[in-house]
């Protein structure tokens, strides 16, 4: 398999690890691209991005970055709080009045960045298409009452976090909530990044693909489980309510909707630029940054069944646990999104780093593709 890109020698060992990937003949296309100290040490891209295998991923290639995308949505939020625009600790119904229903009237734009609002999933089935629609899927948040105490637990939002601070980006910033990440995240920047892309940008994106006969860990088994064998769980609901959810990555709707906890798009390069952009103070002042890295949740987690640890709207590293480590450093933060791409920065090496596959593998947390290059990467530091 050609590797395309640049690389500096000192990662060369990166490299030959990048190369490895495609060892496994179900690998189709994935690249990576890494900044130390805001500098570009490498930045490769290899293998096929369309559905038959034919056409090559280029260097402009983007692909869906699904839950990557929901710490842009975060930075975004802490602009608009660090602006006075929006608040972290007064109820999230000041700014959203109907969202008081069904026992959410002391609810925090905090508790809705950890995970501890208790709104990971909706209760009543929706129809297949109600996903694309805006207005009913807030409405249907704002009636939702939540499957726990907010605050005294949390559970992973996978996509209702899209529409819950999409729709406080939407009223305190007055545009459409991928239209306020990408104004304020991605253009000052120059990241070829997008939430709600354009249809003359369809041919560049890298059709997503699962990989087969890999039934992952024992958290990905667990999980699978209970979507399998309990329709009304809580974790069910949360990736299956509206039923679309899981079979939408590659249609033209799905791509053009501005749903900001799965629907980003993007490359390797807009991930590792998005954390260069965190740690040199670019996109957030530096109280916002130690709130949105600051631990807030940590234990069992209500949806994903396994332990997470969370920052506000990030994934923080848990070294000593192997499904939830970027393989850095300790203080590391970022965000997988599913099936395998990532985006993370340790501030112990000054590290930005941006890893995309359309190649999904089977993993709740971290993909051990990610995981092995970012050890790889250790060794060259």
């Amino acid at each position: 398999m050609q590797i395309q890109g640049h690389y500096e020698l000192q990662f060369e060992a990166v490299r030959e690890a990048f190369a490895a990937l495609f060892d496994d003949p179900q690998e189709r296309g994935a690249a990576l691209c890494i900044k130390v100290g805001g500098e570009t040490v490498l930045d490769l891209w290899s293998g096929t991005a369309d559905k038959d295998g034919a056409e090559a991923w280029h260097s402009d290639t983007i692909a869906n970055l699904f839950s990557c995308t929901k710490t842009f949505t975060a930075v975004t939020a802490l602009q608009l709080v660090g602006e006075g625009k929006l608040q972290l600790d007064v109820p999230v119904a000041r700014y959203w009045p109907e969202f008081a229903a069904a026992g959410k009237e002391s609810v925090t734009l905090r508790q809705l960045l950890c995970h501890q609002a208790g709104l990971p999933a909706l209760r009543e089935l929706l129809a297949p298409e109600a996903l694309y629609d805006w207005q009913t899927m807030v409405d249907a948040l704002a009636d939702e009452a939540p499957w726990w105490t907010p605050g005294t637990g949390h559970g992973y939002a996978a996509i209702t976090y899209g529409w819950l601070i999409g729709e406080l980006l939407r009223r305190a910033d007055g545009r459409g909530p991928g239209e306020s990440i990408v104004a304020r995240v991605a253009k000052p920047l120059g990241l070829d990044f997008h939430v709600g892309l354009a249809d003359e940008e369809f041919h560049r994106v890298a059709h997503i693909a699962r990989g087969k006969g890999n039934a992952g860990d024992a958290a990905a088994q667990r999980l699978l489980q209970v979507t399998m064998r309990e329709p009304t769980a809580m974790t069910t609901r949360a990736f299956t309510n509206p039923p679309s959810v899981l079979t939408s990555t590659n249609k033209p709707e799905w791509r053009r909707m501005q749903q900001p906890a799965a629907n980003g798009h993007g490359n390797a390069r807009s991930l590792a630029g998005f954390y260069a952009g965190l740690l040199d103070g670019s996109l957030l002042e530096s109280d916002m940054l130690e709130e949105l890295t600051r631990e807030h949740s940590l234990g069992e987690d209500k949806t994903l069944l396994t332990r997470t640890r969370f920052g506000l709207g990030c994934m923080l590293d848990q070294p000593d646990v192997p499904n939830a480590t970027y393989g850095l450093g300790s203080k590391a933060f970022g965000h997988p999104g599913a099936g395998g791409s990532i985006g993370f920065a340790d501030p112990e090496h000054d590290v930005a780093f941006g890893f995309v596959t359309n190649t999904l593998g089977p993993y709740v947390l971290m993909d051990p593709r990610a995981q092995k290059l970012a050890r790889v990467l250790a060794t060259c530091l």
